[in-house]
């Protein structure tokens, strides 16, 4: 890495030259590892879909659909609490926190000796979920170039999707290989082989550097001076000591009681709590978690056994996941290019069409043209969300705060988040005994218009600009919502610095 302190012009802040920094190898590989949790996320909330026909305790309605979201609700409980505990003791030190409950939860879900322990279990894993799904993206934030923040912070979805895809691969393969332990010891397999990418997680992650915003806020100058030199910015400790008094300086200078929640915080908080909402409620997670409990007896045929319905089950729903995975990818290239806002309009514009075709091959068609217009339309609602909702969400989440309160404010988002999710996963039973999965797949077409109508009415376009700019950009918007006129556009990290001093200073 090159030593750029002798290239920077006078009076350039430390922050803006990480903000435009071409982003190296190492980047790549923070990311990764902040996105572990990502891949565990999706192993151990699709691994049960797999063991839910071959769990040996006596669940129904409201108990198994717990079973399923259990983790959903658990990572609400997760999510709040990290918000606090990262601004306080930072993003890595939960990161490597969240890992090893992921390994302690997976190992009860596999040794469990009855339904309770099985259920607390779940939840456990929920804690870290939600956690890490308050942190990773935040932390990607506050060292990505804003260039690049978008494909760094959609590896995050796309760590998610292989870890749901590997889920079922997994279970398909120990299913197929030992057909006859199926109730036995397959199902524990398949829930307690999260332990592994788990425990691996613990030792990368303690290897991680800290955000150089965080420590800068936070005072601790040495560590912030060797994660700059990590990142690419080497800077003698004076420079350190003077970006970080400047910043506070201008904040106290601008306001003497800055409020941390301001007007364009609150409006950015809701605008991202709703996109969530409308990222679960809209159905994504009842073909990837219900998956072969409900389409194995579809695709088997009549007189099938529960083991060949259940493989049956897991080979289609690996197949909605492989697309997931393909069309994650797509959006991985293509969020810095189109958008945040486009792809999400394109996403639920696609899913609303393409739930109303799964529901038409579910519910009135019959032999194959029901697999083939079902397959279709199912595989093409799920590329719909990869390709523009799925990622888009966890970004926005990560990118319209200050640093000051990223992390309560991705908290609480992610919470709202995770309580959609248990909502519509534990109601879905009673749901769809009550009027079909084709009438459900219809009402979840007709939410994803109303969130394409949301989005293109509240959700502003943040490709390109500086975090500190979206956090601008916000202020302006509610300024003008209240009826004072201010301009939106970004002025650079000077208007930030009056409102969040030393917070802004970490998310140039």
């Amino acid at each position: 890495m090159t030593d750029l302190t002798a290239e920077r012009a006078p009076g350039k802040e430390l922050l803006e030259e990480l903000d435009l920094q071409a982003p190296t190898s190492f980047y790549w590989s923070l990311a990764l590892l902040a996105t572990i949790g990502g891949f565990l996320f999706g192993y151990d909330t699709s691994n049960i879909g797999s063991a839910l026909n071959f769990v040996p305790y006596h669940l129904a309605g409201l108990s198994l659909g717990y079973l399923v979201s259990g983790a959903s609700l658990g990572a609400a409980a997760g999510a709040i609490s990290a918000g606090p505990l990262t601004d306080h003791f930072g993003r890595k030190s939960l990161l490597v926190v969240d890992a090893f409950i992921y390994a302690t939860g997976a190992v009860l879900s596999a040794v469990t000796p009855d339904a309770a322990v099985l259920l607390a279990a779940r939840t456990l894993i929920g804690l870290a979920i939600g956690a890490d799904s308050a942190i990773a993206t935040a932390y990607i934030a506050e060292y990505a170039p804003r260039s690049r923040r978008g494909s760094l912070g959609m590896l995050q979805q796309w760590m998610i999707t292989v870890g749901i895809l590997v889920a079922y691969v997994v279970a398909l393969v120990i299913f197929s290989v030992a057909p006859h332990s199926a109730g036995t010891v397959d199902w524990r397999l398949v829930l307690g082989l999260g332990a592994v990418p788990a425990l691996v997680g613990v030792v990368l992650r303690s290897r991680m550097p800290e955000s150089p915003r965080w420590l800068l806020r936070k005072g601790r100058f040495e560590d912030a001076q060797k994660t700059f030199a990590h990142l690419g910015v080497h800077v003698d400790m004076a420079a350190v000591r003077r970006s970080a008094q400047q910043l506070y300086a201008s904040d106290r200078g601008a306001n003497s009681k800055p409020s941390r929640w301001s007007p364009g915080v609150k409006r950015a908080l809701v605008i991202v709590c709703t996109f969530f909402v409308f990222q679960q409620v809209t159905g994504i997670n009842v073909p990837l978690y219900y998956g072969p409990h409900l389409l194995g007896s579809l695709f088997s045929g009549h007189g099938a056994t529960k083991v060949a319905k259940t493989v049956a089950g897991v080979e289609v729903t690996a197949i909605m996941t492989a697309v997931n995975v393909t069309a994650t990818y797509f959006a991985f290239r293509l969020i810095d290019r189109i958008g945040r806002r486009k792809l999400a309009i394109g996403g639920y514009l696609g899913m609303a069409v393409f739930g109303v075709v799964s529901a038409v091959g579910l519910g009135l068609l019959g032999g194959m043209a029901r697999v083939v217009v079902s397959m279709i339309g199912l595989d093409f609602f799920v590329a719909s969300f990869a390709l523009g909702v799925g990622g888009t969400g966890w970004l926005i989440q990560a990118e319209s705060f200050p640093t000051a309160v990223r992390g309560q404010a991705a908290a609480v988002g992610a919470t709202v988040d995770w309580l959609a999710n248990f909502a519509l996963i534990e109601v879905f039973p009673i749901w769809q005994a009550g009027i079909g999965l084709p009438w459900v797949m219809v009402c979840f077409a007709g939410l994803c218009l109303a969130a394409l109508v949301f989005v293109g009415r509240f959700l502003p376009e943040t490709k390109g600009r500086s975090l500190e700019e979206i956090t601008e950009l916000y202020e302006g918007h509610a300024s003008a919502a209240h009826g004072h006129r201010k301009d939106p556009k970004p002025t650079g990290l000077s208007w930030h610095l009056g409102q969040f001093p030393v917070h802004h200073a970490h998310r140039q």
